[in-house]
């Protein structure tokens, strides 16, 4: 059975079909958000980053959420290869001990012990994120506006009803509570167009980049915002899945460097917003991925995964306290995905348009 699908929008399906696909095509690689569902990715992440785009020379940008922007922060260090090898073991080996009468942690434990996470896996090395010659880090986040300016116990669950609600009836009224911030490289322009929503941008710094990593991945009410960020608006900082869950930006109208956006990702559709998961008349490609080239684990394949299934939160809930379990399941994920590599090399040495789908 094979594992791998591929998608591309219109423009990306005709370049490949003229020159097939080279690693100097590329100019954009997003990281969707998604939490262990990201562990399917791992060996293409290995093989992207570690052998095929450095046989090429150009700028790359990497847009990032949540797991992918962690991801993503991990292709600009030393060695890209052996770090991605190190954050999916230090992923799917992460554990939360209950206290008794406990169900789940607290999001004040969970975020203490997510930032020394963070703090062990980089410290030492943002130098090497942030100078890298060739990788432009974007990290997104989610910034609370007016009732979410700050978080608190009941202004915060009214402030996302209320978000929730707003998007329901059009997505870009949710800046109304919440706003796009993007943490780059100095000096780095956005990949894409901002029309779609309420969007900042801020320089990525020493002093920031652990913090905006945090916040990126800061699920609301299971980690606590992030707040007042060296260099950006004060408030607070939630996870950039609210605003942008599998970003789904327009990266065709970019008035960056023209190319393809390569996106390993976890299925085909590209949900614009955590908020926008059960609304499935958002789900459809648009013009905005016209230039993309997609990356996807087959659905009837995953079926033959441990449980059935791509890993996911619910996850941490079903083994509860039985780690070797949890890591037992996750761990086989990641040694079958394995495939992906294997098919995706070969793909790229015969290009075959026919197996090229629709995005």
């Amino acid at each position: 059975m094979r594992a791998l699908r591929i998608h591309a929008g219109p423009v990306a399906r005709q370049h490949i079909e003229k020159n097939g696909l080279q690693p100097a095509d590329i100019c954009t690689l997003p990281g969707a958000a998604g939490g262990p569902k990201g562990l399917i990715l791992g060996p293409l992440d290995r093989f992207i980053f570690g052998q095929w785009l450095p046989r090429s020379n150009q700028q790359v940008n990497l847009v990032g959420a949540s797991i992918g922007a962690w991801r993503v922060a991990t292709a600009c260090l030393d060695e890209p290869a052996a770090a991605f090898e190190r954050l999916e073991h230090d992923y799917i080996h992460q554990h939360f001990e209950l206290q008794p009468g406990e169900k789940r942690p607290p999001a004040a434990r969970v975020s203490e012990l997510f930032g020394e996470n963070l703090q062990a896996f980089y410290g030492g090395r943002v130098g090497e994120v942030l100078d890298h010659p060739r990788y432009r880090l974007h990290i997104v986040t989610a910034r609370g506006r007016h009732i979410l300016g700050r978080e608190h116990r009941w202004r915060t669950p009214l402030g996302y009803l209320g978000a929730f609600l707003t998007n329901t009836v059009h997505r870009k009224a949710m800046g109304a509570w919440l706003e796009r911030v993007v943490f780059s490289t100095q000096h780095a322009a956005l990949p894409f167009a901002t029309s779609d929503y309420r969007t900042r941008q801020v320089s990525l710094s020493e002093a920031n980049f652990k913090l905006a990593l945090q916040a990126s991945c800061s699920i609301p009410f299971v980690l606590q915002a992030v707040h007042n960020i060296p260099g950006a608006p004060p408030g607070a900082y939630w996870d950039g899945a609210i605003t942008d869950y599998h970003l789904h930006l327009n990266y065709a109208a970019s008035g960056g460097p023209k190319g393809l956006v390569l996106y390993p990702h976890f299925q085909q559709a590209v949900v614009p917003g955590w908020l926008d998961k059960s609304l499935k008349w958002r789900h459809k490609s648009t013009r905005y991925l016209d230039n993309m080239v997609l990356l996807a684990p087959d659905p009837d394949w995953v079926r033959t995964l441990p449980n059935g299934k791509l890993p996911d939160r619910n996850d941490f809930t079903h083994y509860g306290q039985d780690l070797a379990g949890r890591v037992k399941a996750w761990t086989g994920v990641t040694s079958a995905s394995a495939q992906l590599v294997d098919e995706f090399e070969a793909w790229l040495r015969q290009p075959d348009i026919g197996q090229v789908h629709a995005l």
